[in-house]
């Protein structure tokens, strides 16, 4: 297939659903201990909160490993850069296995794996800006994030069933194989580039990290989609990690908050598949952006005040569907706003400010809930209207200047 005097390669799905399974496993094993912390606290005779650094650890391993991350995959390419991740996240993803009832190793394999993390998430838009041509990058970005809440739901929904038939041990023995499998297919089947470049040659050429981080802090866009995403993402984390504190004081079971919090992640998979596909058909950004936030607000307003469980549900949904669908759409419109800097420097600060809200969050709303009845209504009201001011916020943006010279080339 030719395009515009350049070549497009078939081989560019298979490299991209190898790199899928790869972010899948990855967030598998950070969501792995979630919805069992009951059994592990009980397993390893440690506290709530010790279960609950196995994954906040993540979230603080990223802050500090994100920049350096995205320099080695700027200048050694995605092979190495997000070959380094697999290694990390197969090789301690298979120590866990090994752990046994130790939770010292178990903690130190966590780490192990958080650190692979990075290196696999910020390449999403590296990856699809070297394979794919302009008019399928948000859609490859899309199915890269997708493949993010897929890891997730596998983990929040098979990990209870798996630990009933082989146990703690046993689970993670599992998941353990799985890892350093698909680590070793990632290694061996992952190629840098296609022979040929997807696109035009300005569209081709980026600066490494350091210097892309000088231009990006100087795009005003840029730094409204920063601000975006610092409360997007926040919200997102904080959410799913308290759902069952937040539907508790309303009389919702934990099995109830459990499946709510499944079915935000469904309709998080169906927004990434639907609305980056619209974004690219339609070669608009910011319009997308803005109906992402809108609908994400509604449904956040649904979960701060329903009382019925279908209503929680809907919310729920809605909620995932609008808000997960904005990341990947984010992802590459920030790409494309920061040209010339690096695909994984854009990428990278975006997902860490992510990261550094949903700790500032998470144990904010913990701080503010009442201390009579548990309800985080309070907090989630706050939330509500920094969710508004992101909507305000992303009303300044202004669309991408390369889908508006693709435009103006198709006429």
């Amino acid at each position: 297939m030719t395009q515009s005097n350049f070549k497009i390669y078939k081989l560019r799905w298979f490299i991209l659903i190898v790199y899928m399974l790869l972010v899948a496993s990855n967030q598998l094993l950070w969501i792995t201990f979630a919805p069992i912390t009951g059994d592990a606290t009980r397993y390893y005779g440690v506290s709530d909160l010790q279960i609950g650094i196995l994954s906040m650890c993540f979230m603080i391993v990223y802050v500090v490993v994100s920049i350096p991350a995205s320099w080695i995959i700027d200048k050694y390419g995605i092979r190495i850069g997000v070959g380094i991740g697999a290694l990390f996240t197969g090789v301690f993803g298979l120590l866990r296995g090994f752990a046994g009832p130790d939770y010292n190793i178990l903690l130190l394999a966590q780490i192990g794996i958080a650190v692979g993390q990075p290196f696999i998430l910020n390449a999403i838009t590296k990856l699809s800006a070297r394979w794919f041509p302009m008019e399928e990058r948000a859609t490859a970005a899309g199915l890269g994030t997708l493949s993010m809440y897929i890891g997730i739901l596998a983990g929040m929904t098979v990990t209870p069933y798996l630990i009933v038939g082989s146990g703690i041990g046993g689970m993670l023995y599992i998941y353990g194989i799985l890892s350093i499998s698909i680590a070793v297919i990632f290694l061996l089947f992952i190629k840098e580039g296609p022979p040929t470049a997807p696109c035009l040659p300005e569209q081709e050429e980026r600066s490494l990290v350091f210097d892309g981080f000088k231009s990006t802090i100087r795009t005003k866009d840029f730094i409204w989609l920063m601000i975006i995403f610092f409360i997007g993402l926040g919200v997102f984390n904080s959410v799913t990690t308290w759902i069952e504190d937040i539907m508790r004081p309303r009389g919702f079971s934990a099995t109830q908050a459990g499946i709510t919090g499944g079915m935000m992640i469904v309709g998080g998979i169906v927004g990434a598949l639907i609305i980056p596909m619209l974004s690219d058909k339609y070669k608009r950004r910011t319009p997308f952006i803005i109906l992402a936030l809108f609908g994400a607000t509604l449904g956040l307003t649904g979960i701060t005040f329903a009382t019925s469980y279908w209503l929680m549900i809907t919310s729920g949904m809605v909620l995932g569907f609008f808000l997960l669908s904005a990341g990947p759409i984010g992802f590459q419109y920030g790409a494309e706003i920061t040209f010339p800097a690096s695909e994984g420097t854009s990428n990278g600060m975006l997902l860490l400010m992510g990261q550094v809200s949903g700790i500032a969050f998470i144990f904010g709303m913990d701080s503010m809930k009442s201390s009579q009845t548990g309800s985080m209504t309070r907090s989630l009201v706050i939330l509500i209207v920094l969710m508004v001011l992101s909507i305000l916020m992303s009303l300044r943006l202004s669309e991408s200047p390369i889908l508006n010279s693709e435009k103006q080339s198709d006429r």
